[in-house]
């Protein structure tokens, strides 16, 4: 009995196999778009897990400067004063990629696991020839031909001798020094203080430091992977409901034959999990092959945010794969067994009446409703209550979920008010049968609102951020040409040229130093000079009326927007930047796609208090006319490389594109639930098409053409997806500011504006609109060459 029952199930699937095909399709693009996800997300864990594994216990502390620099003298200072210390040398090569020297002659034990099998098989006299030996991941060797291939080194980092990098990098500098530890020092060496005061000690920050700096994205990507997966799995339960409404009669039969229901449950519950399993393995090729079309994007977006360096190939890891198959596994069955309860709590002398299923349907609209209300409900007080990113992402889950559930109540009351307002028989039934037919669309329109939603809310949010970031790009970026001294010799002699030209209006120092900032980690000091650029240009958010005047007294200091927030500071407050300086905070500045905490005093006060600054990097104040014949001064005059020379074009062409870049991932998954929501809604469609002829046919008996019916189908259609568009709007808004006002705020540390763009709207909308036509094209179309014949036989049959 078990195997005849068995048979007669799947041989539903061989006279159905495009609802085999939807069903299957269903449940792999949903496990594909969420494994993706969670592909690009393992791949930085292990990029993450990596980097800290290279700090071993054993791995020597670091001596860093305020300045990013330490001057040669220092070393050989601590060298003299009986101090183990190994120079760092640090730069960029013009291909883009970090050249990072050691000395391997007095490097530490420790300081370098990722390429001590490397060293071990070499000779020391190869660390001593010429060309110095240079070594790169295998990834980065199409950048670098000159390296040997090191498989544990990070993407874009070359690693050579200290000889080496100062020859190919000049401009660099030893940015830190290794310290050997404790052990290995002599006891009568001098302190640290006596020696090299301004050095400071500590130990170096890895992978969990990006890792918790990169929190916030891979949540977003992992929201998204789980907003994607619902939306795709709506096309696997219409594929079930379908599969379980045509297949009525035949369980009828065999519970009448003696079947047991648990029996019956048993072998629907196998065929569900073997179709999982086999959609689920697709999905994950699918997902495999998403991701790794993603990964340039997302690297580039992490890098360009965070520093955080991941390799250019994707890995297979059994952790994710695991997860998408459990999750492919858990989705479809939740699918079936939200039909099977359906089905169970319907009379089973009335489960084939299209009437009965729509009552028995709306029954809980209002407990669906009021399950809506109260998600939304926590999730906004989940923002006061548990605060931070958790609290955000509550009120966003809150948010979608609740206007999910609550749709088609909203549906049910406007389409019960066209009914009321309809006059002419003919459109008096077409909102009556769309109220019908509601409970077989609402999973297909709960997944367009969600895509809709999304892609309001997301689109809002990169665009006021694009619109916000370029207005502050145009403000910040104010100087013609910025220009990069080699050595601090040169940067003088640079200075007293620029002196001479007559093309140059002004010569804006852009000196910085780097330390902490109110316990709020590592920041930038930057020092400005009194002009009238920053008094024109720099968008401040607060400030006191004098605020200008005070910085350039060198008493007062101004704090980002994130140094302000996470700190609790704001004007009037003040802030320790050396052991005696203590300045006012006169103001708190915007500073959009900076991560960290960041200030800015006077240059004089900052070169006064930090005399060992570099003072490389200047930005010239001139005619736009007259930078091609300054930045021909500058090179064929002055003798610097073209590459010290970046008019700001380039600077901002450069930055929108990392901005462009780090959004592209949420373009595509947009994309791609927006399509699978399309999808949803023609598999709904193709459910209902089957079920409809007993609605149908008497309305052809009174005399309306099945061209006449199939017009009404698509009105139908088209009208539940405008109203969805319609309802989805203020969700979208909502989401933007939510977005916008919390998850940012929380995740970056700054608050951008919102914006409206109607325009964006109106397209988004059009899209809509043209996908529901093209899902309810076949459906429509199956019923306009529909034979009178077929119509007849309803009025024959049992229903």
């Amino acid at each position: 009995m078990t195997g005849a029952a068995l048979s007669a199930l799947l041989s539903h699937w061989r006279r159905h196999p495009g609802q085999l095909a939807t069903l299957l399709l269903g449940i792999a693009l949903a496990t594909a778009l969420f494994s993706a996800v969670q592909a690009i997300n393992a791949e930085a864990r292990a990029s993450y897990a990596a980097s800290e594994a290279t700090l071993s216990p054993d791995a020597p502390d670091h001596l860093t400067s305020p300045t990013g620099r330490i001057p040669m003298q220092s070393f050989l200072a601590l060298r003299a004063a009986g101090w183990q210390v190994s120079p760092v040398w640090e730069g960029a090569t013009p291909e883009g990629l970090t050249l990072r020297g050691y000395d391997f002659l007095t490097l530490p034990m420790g300081s370098l696991p990722d390429l001590a099998p490397t060293l071990a098989q070499m000779p020391p006299s190869a660390l001593v020839t010429l060309p110095p030996p240079a070594w790169a991941a295998p990834e980065t060797l199409a950048r670098a031909p000159q390296a040997t291939p090191a498989p544990g080194l990070a993407p874009g980092l070359i690693v050579t001798t200290i000889d080496g990098a100062m020859t190919l990098a000049p401009s660099g500098a030893i940015t830190h020094l290794l310290v050997a530890p404790d052990a290995a020092q002599p006891l009568t060496r001098p302190p640290l203080s006596e020696v090299a005061p301004s050095l400071t000690r500590s130990r170096p920050q890895g992978g969990a430091e990006i890792a918790r700096l990169t929190r916030s994205f891979h949540l977003n990507l992992t929201a998204f992977g789980l907003l994607s997966f619902a939306v795709g799995l709506f096309i696997a339960h219409g594929a079930i409901g379908l599969a379980f409404e045509q297949r009525r009669p035949m369980i009828r039969t065999l519970r009448a034959l003696g079947l047991s229901t648990r029996l019956l449950a048993a072998l629907t519950l196998a065929e569900l999990t073997a179709f999982a399993l086999v959609a689920g393995a697709l999905g994950l090729v699918l997902g495999h092959v998403t991701a790794a079309a993603l990964l340039p994007d997302v690297s580039a977006s992490l890098r360009g945010l965070y520093g955080a360096a991941l390799p250019g190939q994707l890995a297979f890891r059994p952790s994710w794969a695991a997860t998408g198959l459990a999750i492919a596994l858990a989705g479809t069955l939740a699918a079936g067994t939200g039909a099977l309860i359906g089905l169970a709590r319907l009379p089973i002398l009335a489960s084939a009446r299209p009437r009965a299923w729509a009552r028995a349907s709306s029954r809980s609209l209002t407990l669906l409703a009021a399950a809506g209300l109260a998600l939304a409900a926590a999730g906004a007080a989940a923002v006061p209550l548990v605060g931070g990113l958790p609290g955000g992402f509550a009120l966003l889950g809150g948010l979608l979920l609740g206007a999910a559930l609550a749709l088609p109540a909203l549906l049910a009351a406007l389409l019960a008010a066209a009914e009321a307002l309809a006059r002419r028989p003919l459109a008096q039934w077409l909102w009556a049968d769309a109220r019908q037919q509601l409970p077989g669309l609402r999973l297909a329109l709960m997944a367009l609102l969600l895509a809709l939603a999304t892609n309001i809310g997301v689109g809002t949010m990169v665009s006021s951020f694009r619109l916000t970031f370029t207005g502050f790009l145009d403000q910040r970026l104010v100087s013609e040409l910025y220009v990069t001294a080699r050595t601090e010799a040169e940067a003088a002699r640079l200075r007293a040229f620029l002196d001479t030209r007559p093309e140059v209006q002004a010569t804006l120092p852009i000196w910085h130093v780097t330390l902490p900032l109110a316990d709020q980690g590592t920041g930038e000091l930057y020092g400005v000079a009194n002009h009238a650029t920053y008094r024109e240009n720099w968008p401040l958010l607060s400030a006191t009326p004098d605020a200008w005047d005070r910085l350039a007294t060198g008493d007062a200091v101004m704090i980002n927007e994130q140094l302000a927030r996470r700190a609790g500071l704001s004007p009037g407050d003040s802030l320790r930047l050396a052991p005696d300086w203590h300045p006012t905070i006169v103001a708190t500045y915007s500073d959009y796609g900076n991560p960290g905490p960041q200030a800015i005093v006077a240059t004089l006060a900052l070169t006064r208090h930090f005399p060992d600054v570099s003072r490389l990097r200047h930005g010239i104040r001139a005619e736009p006319s007259d930078i091609p014949a300054l930045t021909a001064a500058l090179t064929e005059d002055f003798g610097l490389p073209p590459t010290a020379l970046v008019p700001n074009a380039e600077i901002k062409a450069y930055s929108l594109a990392i901005f462009e870049r780090t959004f592209a991932v949420t373009a595509a998954l947009n994309a791609l639930t927006l399509g699978v929501a399309a999808l949803a809604i023609l598999t709904a469609m193709l459910t209902l098409s089957t079920m409809r002829l007993p609605q149908l046919a008497p309305v052809w008996a009174m005399g309306t053409t099945r061209a006449r019916l199939a017009t009404l189908e698509a009105v139908r259609t088209l009208a539940l997806a405008a109203f969805t568009a319609a309802f989805a709007l203020p969700l979208g808004l909502a989401l933007a500011w939510a977005l916008l006002a919390v998850v940012n705020t929380q995740a970056f540390g700054w608050r951008l504006p919102m914006f409206l763009f109607p325009g964006q709207w109106a397209l988004l909308f059009a899209t809509a609109m043209a996908a529901a036509a093209l899902a309810c094209f076949w459906p429509v179309l199956k019923l306009r060459r529909t034979r009178p014949s077929a119509f007849l036989k309803v009025f024959a049959s049992e229903r």
